[in-house]
């Protein structure tokens, strides 16, 4: 089955493309705040993280499905540790969060833009029969991402001593998922 091949470059400086118009229209009347200070935030690493999400499609079949998935786990942690910590000064309006909500649409920027890549993946592995046939790879999908962004925000509100580490962690959200079959 062949796939459709974008060039991560250019996947990349479309998300760059769609955050910026994004901005027109969520931006707070004056410039340099919060909001600013976020959608540059998010213009930045979003881009990456995507663009780690889309790697995977070339794992399919390589190495195992854990394996695979940890770094991904880790950079989610990461990704939404940093971009959590300048969404919570940038959202405290319901009309700038109304406005973002909008301009997310708008800009088809939404959670799916995540999980996508990664279900994709999973599923690619599942008719390899790396992945149990009764996972299914949309909510495992969703389940990682929560499973980073739930982490991140353990460390950002309680502290880092309040959980594992940040590779136990991204260990221990995808063991949990319990994708692989087990053999006997």
């Amino acid at each position: 089955m062949a796939t459709s091949h974008v060039d991560p470059h250019q996947r990349s400086q479309d998300t760059r493309r769609r955050i910026l118009e994004m901005a027109v229209s969520v931006r707070e009347d004056r410039r340099g705040g919060n909001v600013d200070h976020f959608l540059a935030l998010l213009q930045d690493r979003l881009p990456l993280w995507l663009s780690i999400l889309h790697d995977l499609t070339h794992l399919a079949g390589k190495g195992s499905v854990s394996d695979n998935l940890q770094p991904v786990a880790r950079a989610g942690i990461d990704y939404y540790m940093e971009v959590q910590s300048a969404a919570l000064p940038a959202f405290t309006s319901p009309d700038v969060t109304v406005r973002f909500r909008e301009a997310l649409r708008g800009a088809e920027l939404g959670p799916r833009t995540e999980t996508t890549p990664l279900a994709a993946y999973l599923a690619a592995e599942q008719r390899l029969g790396r992945v149990r046939t009764d996972a299914d790879p949309d909510a495992s999908a969703r389940l990682l991402v929560a499973g980073c962004f739930h982490r991140a925000y353990i460390e950002m509100f309680v502290g880092p001593e309040a959980a594992p580490s940040l590779d136990d962690s991204a260990r221990e959200i995808v063991r949990e998922l319990r994708l692989e079959p087990v053999h006997a």
